[in-house]
């Protein structure tokens, strides 16, 4: 079994070598400058790490619909990031920023017809399986993108109603990396599900995550301009659990501030409120309780120690993280 420094090693080498490029040049480029500004590749990580736990031949069958999952997770953040007017990814102009949307747009659809591409690479035994999963999770993503936007159309959005659209848009995906992962690796199909719910439990916290880092983290390792979620009045866990639990003057306040023009000030004032409620520490009390929940599903995996410490060693990078 590699070791988890291996297995990023690989994910990384594997993704970089990708030969992406087309004519007419215009529509391709776009797709190597945003597979080549990086990324934390956690989904192909996970993926290998879950074939790992039961073969160690890497070779064509695992490594090209490893790669197929961060090709269509590069194609939902170009298109993610024209919905949202985002400026800059991983502290590099976005797609639509450099070049422009109608070109973003051309450039994401082909890279998700890529991924199907080299998801066609896996294995006979398992490839109806692979697919069927891929199929049912790109569509879960896409309804969860759509589940985001409706919120910015309404005032209020509840912590389950939250928790089901980042269940659908980023969590669904981790779960798919680690299952596709397991079945490729020729595992039984009770440990394929523990594994599943494993990822899924991991994507919760991760998004948790990222939306606490959107507000507190550190602009120069984040990548992206810290206080994007409150200029965009975007439902975040730390907007919505601050809607929850404010009282009058305090949930007012919040209002008030939600109706300024983007700035500075408002990040300021918003991030104010989230520190007087607290809930910059429920967040990551929140965070802990998802990672718990995913390392309870590996119990029932019938995996060794050995095994569930490379499993935790992942799960921890996803946690602990400045970016």
């Amino acid at each position: 079994m590699l070791t988890f420094a291996d297995i990023s090693n690989l994910a990384e080498k594997t993704i970089r070598e990708l030969d992406l490029t087309g004519r007419p040049q215009e529509l391709y480029d776009p797709i190597h400058y945003i597979i080549s500004i990086g990324g934390k590749r956690i989904r192909p990580k996970l993926c290998l790490i879950c074939y790992n736990l039961f073969k160690d031949e890497f070779d064509a069958s695992i490594l090209r619909p490893m790669a197929a999952l961060e090709i269509f997770h590069a194609f939902t953040l170009i298109h993610d990031d024209i919905m949202d007017k985002a400026d800059r990814r991983r502290g590099h102009l976005t797609i639509h920023k450099k070049w422009c949307d109608n070109v973003a747009i051309l450039s994401g659809d082909v890279m998700s017809i890529k991924a199907y591409e080299y998801l066609a690479d896996a294995p006979d035994y398992c490839l109806r399986e692979v697919f069927a999963l891929f199929n049912r999770t790109a569509a879960q993503v896409c309804e969860g993108q759509q589940f985001d936007m409706n919120f910015e159309q309404v005032p209020v959005v509840s912590i389950e109603q939250y928790t089901e659209m980042i269940a659908l848009k980023t969590a669904v995906l981790l779960a798919c990396s680690a299952k596709m992962g397991a079945l490729i690796g020729g595992c039984d199909e009770k440990t394929a599900d523990a594994l599943y719910q494993y990822g899924y439990n991991l994507g919760l916290a991760f998004q948790i995550t990222d939306d606490y880092l959107d507000s507190f983290g550190d602009p120069k390792t984040f990548g992206k301009n810290i206080g994007g979620d409150i200029n965009n009045n975007k439902k975040s866990w730390l907007l919505i659990e601050s809607l929850r639990i404010a009282q009058d003057e305090d949930r007012q306040t919040i209002y008030q501030i939600m109706k300024m023009e983007a700035s500075q000030e408002k990040i300021d004032r918003m991030l104010a409120m989230y520190q007087k409620l607290g809930v910059h520490q429920q967040s990551r009390e929140a965070i802990g309780r998802y990672y718990d929940a995913a390392m309870a599903t590996l119990q029932t995996a019938g995996l060794n120690p050995d095994q569930i410490s490379l499993l935790d060693h992942f799960a921890k990078s996803l946690i602990k993280r400045e970016k």
